[in-house]
């Protein structure tokens, strides 16, 4: 009996594979190609953030329940409010103590400061270019920023995007909070894609030199402005991934995909801090931000109705996501596969005290969840190219979409003009 299906079995896996391929590109709900549909300003409802946005007021966003409900439910990430109140109980506690310490215990270290400030500088390194090592109360920096990111994500989200998507005549509820979201993620991106540049040009590894992930290994003396750069990027890849695990939003059709990402992300960087691989993270970060930023731009344009700057965008993006995400990813790997031996014999050690934890499986359990992510570049790079041959098709569109795109959403807090 033959191996091999019949002409009609292959056509229909085909025909399968390409509708599949189809619905992706034309699921509002995927978090790449959804805001690259055309759009409609008078559609319908979608239900995106948990917290109301009928009030233009900051303060009209009263958490329900208050904030110990908010807290027990973990809405406080979604809730303004609930976030900024967390967020001004350390820094409140934080100057009383500088204020009331000197009079009562001078000698005493703020115990706030490291929710606030990095932690653990080295004594003997110099007062003009001090170092900072690691260490648990980083755990504390890394909480406290995630309630720092909630607060300013919610807030750019709301009090400055919603605004300026009314302004261009975006009224529903879902599209609002869409719009918030990549104006949210442009700002982030943006300025974390600038501070990295920066801190990239304080280091050895300026634009890539990869050599220099492993020269002078182990890179456990850090530079303030590095520790500080790398530990609020933890903490927004953890907030994201709280939030998607959570589902404190309403998830995306590609949720699985994002999870994944996020977490493969998270492992990364942890595992880069962990065992003193601070410049490969670095690294990886770096390979991320201007693109998503360029991405988010895209996505902004999309939902004001600028299509044809859309597409001038969108050329910019592709070039940078080309370059970026995987040229440079794909240096990263090409590095740890053949790099990895230039750190000196004595550090590929498990040797946690002297900070070296190279021993040979750890060049593996970097290059796994690295060559994932790339896969999963991969896919999104493919729809990517759809999207920009589609939109170079379809410069000029008219809506012909019905009111109903979004499934299934409230419509009761979207009546005003």
């Amino acid at each position: 009996m033959s191996t091999h299906g019949s002409p009609n079995e292959n056509l229909l896996k085909r025909r399968q594979r390409a509708a599949s391929l189809h619905h992706i590109e034309t699921d509002k709900q995927h978090h790449l190609t959804g805001p690259f549909m055309v759009q409609t300003p008078a559609g319908s409802d979608t239900l995106g953030s948990p917290v109301s946005i009928t009030g233009r007021s900051f303060l009209s966003l009263k958490p329900k329940g208050g904030l110990v409900a908010d807290l027990l439910t973990g809405r406080w990430i979604v809730n303004p409010v609930s976030s900024f109140k967390l967020l001004m109980i350390p820094v409140l506690l934080y100057i009383n103590w500088e204020l009331l310490a000197p009079y009562v215990a001078p000698d005493l270290p703020n115990p706030v400061a490291p929710l606030l400030l990095i932690s653990y500088r080295i004594p003997d390194s110099s007062p003009d270019d001090p170092r900072y090592a690691k260490g648990y109360l980083d755990l504390a920096f890394l909480a406290f920023h995630i309630v720092f990111y909630s607060f300013v994500r919610q807030f750019v989200t709301i009090i400055i995007c919603h605004p300026i998507a009314r302004y261009f005549g975006i009224k529903q509820r879902g599209k609002l909070d869409r719009f918030g979201e990549q104006g949210y993620a442009l700002l982030y991106f943006a300025v974390m894609g600038a501070w990295g540049y920066r801190v990239m040009g304080q280091l050895p590894t300026w634009w890539f030199r990869t050599e220099h992930f492993w020269i002078g290994y182990p890179h456990w003396q850090m530079k303030p402005e590095l520790k500080r750069y790398f530990l609020m990027h933890a903490a927004y890849w953890c907030q994201q991934l709280i939030v998607l695990l959570l589902r404190l939003e309403k998830p995306r059709k590609d949720y699985n995909e994002l999870v994944m990402h996020h977490f493969i992300t998270i492992w990364c960087i942890g595992w880069g801090y962990l065992i003193n691989m601070t410049y490969i993270g670095h690294a990886i970060y770096m390979s991320m931000d201007i693109p998503d930023a360029l991405l988010a731009f895209s996505k902004l344009l999309n939902y004001m109705g600028w299509h044809r700057l859309k597409v001038a965008s969108l050329a910019v993006f592709l070039v940078a996501w080309t370059y970026f995400r995987h040229w440079l990813n794909l240096v990263i790997l090409w590095s740890l596969l053949f790099e990895f031996e230039l750190v000196d014999e004595k550090n590929r050690v498990w040797a946690p005290d002297t900070g070296a934890w190279l021993v040979w499986w750890m060049k593996w359990q970097m290059v796994v969840p690295i060559s994932i992510l790339q896969m999963l570049n991969l896919f999104w790079y493919y729809l990517i190219w759809r999207i920009v041959i589609r939109s170079l098709r379809d410069v000029k569109v008219t809506d012909d979409r019905s009111d109903d795109e979004d499934d299934g959403d409230d419509d009761d807090d979207t009546k005003e003009d």
